[in-house]
């Protein structure tokens, strides 16, 4: 199951790439933040997350109980302009492809070498409570694929 998971934030990280040649573009119409915000704000989200839930304690994981994690993982889908992105994931004013690109293949690192990782690592999300290592990675996808749906829109329309 795990390795599904990997090979499938994988392909978000090479739909990422490929979007990265579009960082500038932009459509208020559907967001006021461009493609190059979308993508770095994911990647950071990837690293920061990924970072925590290798430095984190098997031992101390304590599974809960979320209802908006519940509803939103099985509605497969993240509403927008509902959550604010902390401070720490927060892309700097200027973004550059070479940044980009560092951060895809710290990202692309990052994913391997949580698939060895127990099952009982965790992260905890200010609003989706505490994560295992599965639902961790359920959220990266979500996540990952809400901003790859806005980058689309953006391009698109």
């Amino acid at each position: 199951m795990s390795d599904k998971k990997i090979v499938l934030l994988n392909n978000l990280l090479s739909q990422i790439e490929a979007t990265i040649p579009s960082k500038d573009r932009i459509n208020n119409a559907v967001s006021t933040s461009d493609v190059g915000w979308q993508l770095d704000h994911s990647l950071k989200v990837i690293n920061r997350v990924c970072g925590i839930l290798q430095k984190t304690n098997p031992n101390k994981y304590k599974r809960n109980f979320n209802l908006i994690r519940s509803v939103l993982f099985t509605l497969n889908f993240f509403p927008r302009g509902k959550a604010k992105a902390p401070k720490i994931v927060m892309p700097p004013e200027l973004i550059t492809a070479e940044d980009l690109k560092n951060q895809l293949e710290l990202a692309r690192t990052n994913i391997k070498n949580i698939e060895p990782l127990d099952k009982h690592g965790f992260f905890i999300h200010h609003i989706f409570g505490t994560l295992s290592k599965s639902q961790t990675m359920r959220f990266l996808e979500l996540h990952t694929r809400h901003h790859l749906k806005i980058v689309d829109d953006i391009l698109n329309q």
